[in-house]
């Protein structure tokens, strides 16, 4: 395979996770808007990956190019598929099961290769974590991705002991931000430590009582903003990368209009209290 080069990070992305039938015109909507990163999954039960394919040849045909759209799926572990859905054979060793979801990846999204590779959950006993990753390391090494990550990874005890043992270290963790996990803040302060990409999911639908804070009222009043743009614009601001799932074309525009302005060191230090 040719050398391909990742040509950007993004700092949005759009997850297609719940669209359904309707992936195919969301995607295209989200890239006509302005998106340029995609998120999905090879996991019938959440995610019509196949149809985030349809949508990138529509695009294609459109003028938006491959290589300027960066493109993230996952594998996802037995535990996490539908069974009666599932886009491998569960019989066969891990790293089959691995190898096989990628192929399907492959045909679904109608590529080569794919910017990102994520491993949806860890496995557990670790022994079989390790085994996956090494799967997906060798998907990295014949140019299939040009980047691994992992999903839903709160431990951070986890996430040292893989990134100890990974020949190719984890690029990005994908976690739900919420309260619940504390808001990650010392496995985010780790990763931004060891150069690794942290995306959020669930981060508007998780944290109404944030939107609906004063604090956040007031500032989406002084910048003209929506509240959901005032939090996506601190969460930017911390290097987090914020998934985006919006089915309104309004939203999407105002989720790519938080780039053009910036919270003082005062405002985000009053945000950062919101997650205390």
């Amino acid at each position: 395979m040719k050398e391909i080069k990742l040509k950007y990070l993004p700092k949005i992305i759009y997850g297609t996770a719940w669209k359904k039938e309707r992936t195919t015109e969301l995607v295209v909507q989200a890239v006509q808007a302005g998106f340029r990163a995609i998120d999905t999954a090879c996991q019938p039960k959440h995610y019509a990956e196949e149809k985030v394919g349809e949508a990138l040849l529509l695009l294609q045909k459109q003028g938006f190019r491959r290589e300027d759209l960066y493109l993230q799926t996952k594998f996802t572990p037995l535990t996490g598929q539908d069974p009666n859905a599932i886009p491998y054979d569960k019989n066969a060793p891990l790293d089959v099961q691995v190898a096989q979801s990628f192929e399907t990846s492959k045909k679904n999204l109608q590529t080569d290769y794919v910017d990102a590779l994520v491993l949806h959950s860890p496995l557990f006993p670790y022994a079989k974590l390790l085994q996956v990753w090494k799967a997906l390391e060798q998907i990295q090494k014949e140019g299939g991705a040009l980047l691994l990550g992992i999903s839903n990874c709160y431990d951070l005890e986890v996430l040292r002991h893989l990134y100890e043992d990974a020949e190719i270290k984890p690029a990005v963790v994908q976690n739900r931000f919420y309260a619940d996990s504390g808001y990650d803040k010392a496995l985010r302060l780790w990763c931004k430590n060891n150069n690794i990409i942290y995306q959020s999911f669930w981060s508007l639908t998780a944290n109404p009582h944030i939107l609906a804070s004063e604090i956040v009222r007031n500032l989406a009043k002084e910048y003209n903003k929506t509240q959901a743009q005032i939090f996506f614009n601190y969460l930017n601001s911390e290097g987090i990368v914020p998934l985006s799932g919006t089915t309104s074309k309004i939203h999407m525009l105002e989720d790519l209009a938080i780039f053009d302005f910036e919270l003082s060191l005062a405002q985000r230090k009053n945000m950062s209290e919101l997650l205390l």
